[in-house]
C-alpha cells in the first residue's frame, strides 16, 4: 500500500494568444498582479498553427510565455485556470476574447496544461477543469518528448527548448 504525499512544486506558466498588444499588456498586468512576478517572459512570436482563434482574437496572432516565479502546488491548477478564464472574461468584447490564456505547470517530469476540454487523454481533475500532460522529460536525451495528443507548437523545437530552459530554472530553485 502506497502511503499519500504532496506533490513537489512545480514551476507555473501561463501562454497567452492575441492579436493586439493593448490587451496583451492588460492580460500581463492582471497575471502579474494575480500569480506574482514573472521569472521568464519569451519574446512575441508569431503564431500560425491554427485558424481556430483568428475570427475571435484577430490576426495576425502572436503569443508570448510567462513563467512565474512563485512555485505552486499543482493541485492548484484548477483554481489558477478558472482565474485566468475570468481574466479572459474581463478582457473580452461582445462575448469575443481578445486574448487566450493557457495557464500550466512544469515539473522535472513533464508540463501539464489545464483546460476546459474533456477527451481520451484527459484526467478530470475537478470544477469543470481537465489536466493533459503535453510533454514528458525524457533523462537519458535530455530533453521533453511530445506524445500523440501534444498540440503542435508544444512540439515546436524552440518551444520545447524554452521548457528545457525554464527546467533549469525550477531545478534551481528546489
Amino acid at each position: 500500500m502506497g502511503n499519500p504525499a504532496n506533490p513537489k512544486p512545480a514551476l507555473l506558466f501561463t501562454g497567452i494568444l492575441y492579436s493586439d498588444e493593448s490587451y496583451l499588456s492588460k492580460a500581463k498586468e492582471s497575471l502579474l498582479n494575480t500569480f506574482g512576478a514573472a521569472l521568464l517572459e519569451t519574446p512575441s512570436v508569431s503564431w500560425d498553427y491554427s485558424e481556430y482563434y483568428k475570427e475571435e482574437i484577430g490576426s495576425p496572432i502572436k503569443r508570448i510565455f510567462i513563467f512565474f516565479r512563485n512555485l505552486i502546488n499543482p493541485g492548484e491548477i484548477v483554481d489558477i485556470k478558472l482565474r485566468t478564464n475570468d481574466i479572459e472574461a474581463s478582457l473580452s468584447t461582445d462575448g469575443k476574447r481578445n486574448v487566450n490564456i493557457d495557464p500550466g505547470y512544469l515539473t522535472l517530469a513533464n508540463v501539464v496544461l489545464a483546460t476546459t476540454k474533456g477527451y481520451s487523454h484527459r484526467i478530470y481533475l475537478g470544477k469543470g477543469i481537465y489536466g493533459e500532460v503535453s510533454l514528458l522529460y525524457k533523462e537519458k536525451d535530455k530533453t521533453y518528448m511530445p506524445h500523440i495528443f501534444t498540440y503542435p507548437d508544444y512540439q515546436d523545437k524552440k518551444c520545447v527548448e524554452m521548457f528545457i530552459k525554464a527546467r533549469e530554472f525550477l531545478k534551481l530553485k528546489k
